[in-house]
């Protein structure tokens, strides 16, 4: 199974565990691969699950500013990926994870972080120009940029393909899905921003996470 096939099973997976989630549960899946370690307590035998986690990283934002994982410590946060000259998925996505910026703008919980997978015209004042385009005013919608190793790295880890292409429109692929985190950087959902039943999905979704305990 190659690279893009498997971003894909695994989005797949994590769709499927959401739909299968109902209200009455008020608990979202935890997605990604786990490991299941032992210890000994009291003479007993427990097992801990220990889940996916979205690593350290350090990214450069529209303002110039170095922003790592810490930024988001104890905060639920929507990622995705994007490019600001994109000719295809990019401004439906964004104009959807908009609409949730603006339900939830001020509401110190949650943020926003949208990387660029260009790294070779998206800089910081590209970035800026474009969030004041798209109406964001403030720094809790990050739009960040790094270098190709960086950014596809990390990629990886929201499980969201993203590829230099020459031969696509505006020369890079990648999926357009926006990936729910929660306060201890776990994937808790991952949509489809230009699906418009998705997208309502991630509200309800986000609405659910923001109600569980931390």
């Amino acid at each position: 199974m190659n690279i893009r096939k498997t971003y894909l099973f695994g989005i797949s997976i994590a769709l499927l565990a959401l739909g299968c989630t109902g209200h009455s549960d008020k608990k979202l899946p935890i997605i990604g691969e786990r490991e299941t370690t032992e210890r000994i307590v009291d003479g007993k035998t427990v097992v801990d699950t220990i889940y996916h986690q979205i690593p350290s990283f350090s990214f450069l934002n529209q303002d110039s500013i170095n922003i790592s994982d810490k930024t988001f410590d104890g905060k639920i946060y929507i990622a995705n990926f994007f490019f600001t000259h994109c000719p295809s998925i990019c401004p439906t996505m964004q104009r959807n994870l908009l609409k949730v910026y603006e339900k939830y703008k001020g509401d110190d919980r949650l943020a926003f972080l949208s990387h660029s997978i260009d790294f070779k015209y998206d800089s910081p004042s590209v970035l800026k120009a474009y969030a004041q385009k798209l109406g964001v005013d403030d720094t809790q919608w990050q739009f960040v940029t790094g270098s190709k190793k960086d950014i596809y790295g990390i990629s990886e880890k929201y499980l969201v393909y993203t590829k230099e292409d020459a031969s696509v429109p505006g020369g890079y692929d990648h999926q357009g899905y926006l990936v729910l985190i929660d306060q201890h950087k776990r994937i808790r959902g991952a949509y489809d921003g230009t699906n418009d039943e998705q997208v309502a999905q991630l509200f309800t979704d986000l609405d659910i996470l923001l109600q569980e305990k931390p």
